[in-house]
């Protein structure tokens, strides 16, 4: 049986002009990641990450936390959805009377999402709905297709492409998978680690978002 372990980044520099890049607890998070998965035993045959830089610096981390030697290969696959044009082509609402400014963003980032998940403004965006999911399945595949059985990979990606990979897992139709997405999508953990196993009985998903590596003072979302 093999395992695949889907790795969202570490915590990124939210707010900030550049937000590809993780920050000082970002880079610990996953220097934890690391160790603990080194404590429990865990070998990565293969390293995989995205072509963001807080995916590589995720990657770098990880590995010197676990003392692994592994090359780390880049596949854009993995790559997370443009969430700044996402946002961008929706109008910011109004913040509410008493709403906070995180409340109101939150608020923004969950309509301009419904909206290109509907699929009804594809024209809108670069890459729609469709397409990041088609792509984030491809990746999946290749991965499970290249793995040795009994060998285990650790992919370095983000929120997005780790929930849809999990919702195809626990879902066959495609409103359902959607549904899901949407729902698993926001409670990702920084470093939060979902595990694919794949074996007689096929592709099956047997944890998701775990983050018991982290003590609570090292838990962020964003």
């Amino acid at each position: 049986m093999s395992s695949i372990l889907l790795v969202r980044h570490g915590q990124a520099s939210f707010g900030a002009a550049d937000y590809d890049n993780l920050s000082d607890l970002g880079h610990e998070q996953s220097r934890v990641l690391g160790a603990a998965l080194a404590a429990r035993g865990v070998t990565a045959d293969v390293v995989v990450a995205g072509e963001m830089r807080r995916h590589a610096q995720t990657a770098a981390g990880v590995l010197e936390g676990s003392g692994w030697t592994a090359d780390v290969d880049v596949d854009a696959g993995w790559n997370e959805f443009d969430h700044l044009q996402v946002l961008a082509v929706h109008d910011q609402p109004t913040t509410a009377e008493g709403e906070s400014e995180k409340a109101a963003f939150q608020r923004w980032f969950e309509e301009a999402t419904l909206r290109w998940t509907s699929g009804d403004h594809d024209e809108a965006y670069d890459e729609s709905f469709a397409a990041f999911t088609s792509r984030v399945e491809a990746a999946m595949g290749r991965l499970a297709d290249a793995l040795p059985s009994r060998g285990t990979a650790v992919v370095l990606t983000s929120g997005g492409p780790v929930a849809w990979a999990c919702a195809t897992l626990l879902a066959d139709a495609a409103p359902a998978r959607t549904d899901l997405w949407l729902r698993l999508n926001p409670v990702s953990v920084n470093t939060g680690t979902s595990t694919v196993v794949r074996g007689s009985r096929g592709t099956t998903l047997v944890s998701f978002n775990a983050h018991d590596h982290l003590s609570p003072d090292l838990i962020t979302y964003r």
